[in-house]
């Protein structure tokens, strides 16, 4: 029997990506090899308990109202070999299924009907070297990557990458977050943030072919709530 360590489920309002603002059910799974220095969900790295993959799917059917809408995410979903059933159950129960993922783990082997949001870490995440740049061949057009930007340094990084492997060219969304001042915790550095105008206007001043975006659900709730 096929068994998931999972942090949490539940059903929100879709934060980020070319989906924000569209109702969806989450499944988090527990665990992460990274420790990114703005990293916001510290608590699912060790928080939550193993269960079947048959009671995660009936929790998703009970409270997804018929809601078409999945993402499994993390922590790093893809450390779990059992998350390519799960994925694949959902789409043949024909939910339109979002991987939220860093660009460490191997996204070839997923099923090519998951439409797979690929973090690149950058410098300023202290996991920049964790990068499987592999990755990027196996990108299309359904796919988005997403940067998160601690300062400039980051954001002329993210640029010259765009640039050398036409990432707007490969995806449907080039995403480009500003980093949120993130105390330090058990496990993370912490970053001291980027003002948004400050990324908005150099993405404005280069023209570079990217959607800057907000997370929808910390303006909604409380930036620290969970289940949102």
């Amino acid at each position: 029997m096929t068994k998931l360590k999972i942090n949490e489920i539940f059903y929100s309002i879709q934060g980020e990506s070319t989906w924000a603002g569209l109702p969806c059910v989450f499944v988090r799974l527990r665990g992460c090899h990274l420790r990114c220095a703005y990293c916001d969900t510290e608590y699912a790295f060790h928080e939550g308990g193993s269960r079947s993959l048959e009671d995660i799917l009936h929790e998703v059917d009970h409270i997804s109202g018929g809601c078409g809408l999945v993402e499994v995410t993390g922590g790093e979903p893809l450390l779990q070999k059992g998350v390519h059933e799960l994925m694949q159950r959902l789409c043949d129960a024909h939910k339109t299924v979002l991987l939220e993922t860093s660009g460490a783990c191997d996204i070839s082997v997923c099923d090519p009907r998951v439409i797979r949001i690929m973090d690149i870490k950058t410098p300023g995440s202290n996991e920049a070297d964790r990068n499987l740049w592999s990755n990027l061949e196996h990108l299309n057009a359904n796919d988005e990557v997403k940067f998160v930007l601690c300062g400039r340094a980051d954001y002329e990084w993210a640029r010259n990458l765009i640039v050398t492997h036409r990432l707007d060219a490969r995806v449907k969304a080039v995403l480009f977050s500003a980093t949120a001042e993130m105390k330090p915790g058990l496990e993370i550095a912490g970053s001291p943030g980027l003002p948004l105008r400050d990324l908005a206007e150099w993405v404005i001043a280069d023209r570079l072919p990217v959607r800057v975006q907000t997370q929808l659900h910390k303006l909604i709730w409380d930036p620290a709530a969970r289940g949102v």
